[in-house]
């Protein structure tokens, strides 16, 4: 089991990470915002943390369960209008990728979590401009 002052910056690391990339879907006016973004990170992360260190449970599985259940949550991000077009995709998909920087952080990949954060938020601040 880590120290308990690790779990706790994993904990600070995963708020402020998930909260870049919710800020910026904030800043756009998208359902899913800053706290939506959070709170999936934190979650993902949490329940990575716990499982790990306090019921040995098999990693796996842990993550799979996570990445099905966020699967859900972006499934009703995303909304069909007619001919228009479908709208909520790239929330989905944030949603989705920061499910995914609180597992890498939850079993300590810090460096791969912070360079994925910088990625995606760039990602979605050009996409922006591309029209």
């Amino acid at each position: 089991m880590e120290p308990l002052y690790e779990q706790i910056l994993k904990l600070f690391l995963v708020v402020f990470l998930g909260g870049l990339v919710g800020l910026e879907r904030e800043i756009s006016h998208k359902p899913a915002g800053l706290r939506t973004h959070i709170l999936v990170c934190l979650g993902s992360a949490l329940v990575t943390i716990t499982s790990i260190d306090y019921f040995a449970a098999e990693s796996s599985r842990i993550v799979q369960g996570i990445i099905t259940g966020i699967g859900f949550i972006g499934a009703g991000t995303i909304i069909a209008q007619g001919t228009k077009g479908i709208h909520g995709l790239t929330t989905a998909a944030s949603l989705w990728v920061v499910a995914v920087i609180g597992i890498s952080i939850g079993v300590g990949a810090y460096l791969l979590s912070i360079i994925s954060t910088v990625f995606v938020v760039l990602i979605l601040f050009i996409g922006k401009y591309k029209k």
